[in-house]
């Protein structure tokens, strides 16, 4: 089981508002605030964001570097993941694989695929149903 996963940003507030949001509408509530950053938590696992020094901006991010490539949530039904994709349109974000969603990942695999302030990809999957 995992414990926690750490997040340097590029724009604490701009990462607050999406996934305060995000994590919300998932069951996780706020856990830990300070200046420089935040987590939420659901069940005993939790997610923490934090600002990343001035100095370490310029590299930024990209899913295709040794690293990180996304992280993946469970939807409690097909019907929140279509409910999120919709939130996340309306909020100005934008989905990926918009043409295939919401089986981009298979036909088998109802998901939706959406990307965070930084640009770091978020799946959000729908309960198997077979």
């Amino acid at each position: 089981m995992i414990h926690h996963i750490e997040l340097y940003v590029s724009h604490i507030e701009k990462s607050k508002r999406f996934w305060g949001w995000f994590l919300g509408e998932l069951g996780y509530e706020v856990y830990q605030q300070w200046e420089r950053g935040i987590s939420w938590k659901a069940g005993g696992a939790y997610l923490v964001l934090v600002q990343a020094e001035e100095r370490f901006l310029e590299a930024g991010y990209h899913r295709c570097r040794v690293g990180l490539n996304h992280l993946a949530f469970q939807a409690a039904s097909r019907a929140q993941v279509d409910e999120m994709a919709e939130q996340l349109v309306e909020r100005g974000y934008r989905l990926l694989y918009e043409d295939r969603h919401p089986f981009a990942g298979g036909s088998g695999h109802y998901a939706l695929y959406a990307e965070d302030p930084d640009r770091i990809k978020v799946e959000l999957v729908a309960p198997d149903v077979r």
